[in-house]
């Protein structure tokens, strides 16, 4: 069983909704900050369901909307923008847990990289959940250099179909970063959603994710 709770935390960019998401009775102190991705905030069932998966599993779960989502825009903000606010959570998730995860579908995943990389936050691991390495209508990747000076874990989680993050690009990033690994989903796309004829759901990708991060912590937590 899980629970959740909702509070305000300031950023230079105005409050923003944090979602603290635990599980009820013994758990791990080992918290996951989980980013949105660029469309859709904390409150997206994806978002939801991963929380409640990893919650399941002895994490504490952080949860938060960007300045642009919190404010109802669609747009997302520049880079330093979603930074200021990031770290803002990252601080109050830090004083919540022993340890942290930074972790985020997509824009969310890719923010967080650079948040660790600029050395506004100190994680155990970084998780990056469909990381964006091919922006949409382009065919240049983007630079990646900023997580060669990541020390801890980078985890890069991607679906095999995933136009945005395509396997080898993804597996040559990985293989580039000191500790970087891939976790394909076979038959995924870029929300990690498997193909319907494999059998497999959004269900079993969380599955992974969760198993991909508790590797990464430890059965000690």
């Amino acid at each position: 069983m899980t629970g959740s709770t909702t509070s305000e935390v300031d950023t230079p960019h105005g409050p923003v909704p944090m979602e603290t998401t635990a599980p009820f009775g013994s758990a791990l102190n080992v918290g996951v900050l989980l980013a949105h991705g660029a469309g859709a905030g904390r409150s997206h069932p994806w978002i939801v369901g991963l929380a409640d998966a990893l919650a399941g599993s002895g994490f504490t779960v952080f949860t938060f909307d960007y300045a642009y989502m919190a404010a109802g825009r669609r747009a997302p903000d520049r880079l330093p923008k979603l930074l200021d606010v990031h770290q803002a959570v990252a601080s109050v998730a830090t004083a919540h847990a022993d340890r942290l995860v930074i972790a985020g579908k997509s824009m969310g995943g890719r923010v967080g990289g650079h948040l660790v990389a600029d050395g506004r936050s100190d994680p155990i691991a970084v998780a990056y959940l469909g990381y964006p390495l091919v922006a949409i209508g382009k065919t240049v990747p983007r630079s990646t250099d900023h997580l060669l000076g990541i020390g801890v874990p980078q985890l890069f989680v991607s679906g095999d179909r995933d136009p945005m993050g395509p396997r080898r690009m993804i597996e040559g990033v990985a293989d580039s970063v000191p500790d970087g690994r891939t976790i394909i989903v076979e038959g995924g796309d870029h929300s990690l959603v498997p193909l319907k004829r494999s059998g497999a759901t959004i269900d079993d990708s969380f599955a992974i994710v969760v198993r991909t991060i508790g590797d990464v912590v430890g059965p000690s937590g």
